[in-house]
């Protein structure tokens, strides 16, 4: 590893600006400490705690009747940052970090949330989708609710094994478990606390599963996913702060190059701070193999210079 891509992964570990994983573990934490002191005010204030359920939980978890969605819509969100229990939110942050880590190492900065928001919004649309289409779910219609990030952490596991199914963790046990492993027992861990007779549940978490496959497989091919949510989220920040600047450059605004003597009309990246840092930002967000081989050997260059 160069030193730019050392540098590159410090970043994302320590919780740079725009780190998708930081943020992500932040909102869930955030949500459950806020239902959590409403609760403990239901609580101090005598009220009966069925009414905390009535009036604020069910407002946040996804319900499998559509004429209540309908009433409350947002909850095809809400519900995958929602959770009840300390163990249960403790859990999923913990696969969540563990996975997400891995991808954003692998694919850039860019790619962990919409996993996480597709994950989230294939098992929602499946579980509603299931207690309609399965006669043996019919009677649980009624009360039947989604709720944890279980879907979305689901589709990013499975999103970043498909990246590498062999991407070594713990190399001081034996050279490093597998990381399909890991998921394997992840995906064990993760239907067996789902509770007993629960169909919908395991057909949510299998959709978001499937989603956090097929969205590598198309970005294999050329096909973003991600793309439209990054561009609705540049979109929504850029209402609030219209005058900062666009983070696409154009490449032709900046001169890169310097003319050599060592081959006619062949033209050498010149290395400048404004350059590495515009490369750096780039790994970040997008991942190193996303790197042209001018910006590679630029790396390189730079890391040579430092050596020396």
């Amino acid at each position: 590893m160069n030193v730019q891509e050392e540098k590159s992964r410090s970043r994302v570990f320590l919780g740079s600006d725009g780190n998708a994983l930081v943020n992500l573990v932040i909102v869930n934490a955030v949500v459950f400490v806020l239902l959590k002191f409403i609760y403990i005010v239901y609580m101090l204030s005598d009220l009966n705690l069925d009414a905390y359920y009535s009036n604020v939980f069910n407002w946040f978890i996804l319900p499998a009747n559509i004429e209540k969605l309908a009433y409350r819509p947002w909850t095809i969100i809400s519900f995958m940052f929602t959770h009840e229990s300390v163990m249960h939110v403790i859990a999923n942050l913990l696969w969540l970090w563990m996975f997400g880590y891995i991808l954003q190492d692998l694919t850039g900065n860019r790619k962990l949330v919409p996993i996480y928001l597709l994950g989230g919004f294939t098992g929602a649309l499946v579980f509603v989708a299931s207690h309609y289409l399965i006669p043996s779910l019919h009677p649980d219609l009624a009360f039947a609710s989604l709720i944890g990030a279980n879907t979305s952490v689901m589709a990013v596991a499975v999103a970043t094994t498909t990246v590498a199914p062999d991407y070594r963790i713990f190399p001081m046990i034996n050279g490093g478990i597998p990381l399909w492993i890991l998921t394997s027992l992840f995906v064990i861990i993760d239907f067996a606390s789902i509770s007993t007779g629960n169909v919908a549940g395991y057909i949510s978490h299998l959709a978001g599963a499937a989603l956090g496959f097929v969205f590598i497989y198309q970005m294999r091919r050329g096909r973003d996913w991600s793309a439209w949510i990054n561009n609705f989220f540049e979109w929504f920040e850029n209402l609030f702060n219209p005058d900062k600047p666009s983070r696409r450059k154009k490449q032709k605004d900046s001169f890169y190059y310097k003319v050599s003597g060592h081959a006619p009309y062949k033209k050498y990246p010149n290395i400048t701070q404004q350059r590495i840092d515009q490369i750096l930002d780039k790994i970040n967000q997008e991942g190193y193999h996303m790197l042209t081989d001018e910006e590679k050997d630029i790396l390189r260059r730079a890391a040579n210079e430092d050596e020396l």
